[in-house]
């Protein structure tokens, strides 16, 4: 018998409730590997008015009602979204919520019918970019950034 714990994740839209866990996860995985820019501030401190007012989405991975994982679609002005702040809490990494909110943040651009999904990462993040790679990202030449740590660009690109 495996001593593996089966969870359900479920994706939903982020709610006001979940402001605190969509700063927290991403402030853990940031402050320990980097360090939190201006611009990270800005979209961590003010989800609404830096993502959902201006036309982007968020979603939240969930166990059990509890937050545990998060994204960002953030509106861009071709008309796609930046896949942005995706995190995981660290006791469930490897667990597939990463890949659950992958998916669902793809098939949302989908229906949205957004013609890419852009990601800004670094290079040391070997195991999100393998997650965006399987997912059919692809690499892309550098773009300008607001990011100091960011030295790797992708896209997904939707045909219609």
């Amino acid at each position: 018998m495996s001593d593996a714990v089966i969870f359900e994740v479920a994706v939903v839209p982020f709610t006001p409730r979940h402001t605190a866990a969509w700063t927290a996860l991403n402030e853990a995985w940031i402050s320990r590997l980097f360090v939190v820019e201006p611009k990270d501030r800005l979209v961590l401190d003010d989800p609404q008015g830096q993502v959902l007012d201006k036309g982007g989405h968020i979603l939240m991975a969930e166990i059990d009602g509890r937050p545990v994982g998060c994204c960002a679609l953030i509106a861009m002005k071709d008309g796609g979204y930046e896949l942005a702040k995706m995190a995981v809490d660290e006791t469930l990494r490897g667990r597939g919520v990463g890949k659950r909110l992958m998916t669902a943040a793809i098939a949302l651009a989908r229906e949205l019918n957004a013609p890419r999904l852009y990601i800004e990462t670094n290079s040391s993040l070997t195991n999100a970019i393998g997650l965006y790679e399987a997912h059919g990202f692809r690499h892309m030449a550098a773009q300008p950034t607001a990011y100091a740590r960011c030295d790797v660009w992708m896209e997904l690109t939707f045909q219609g």
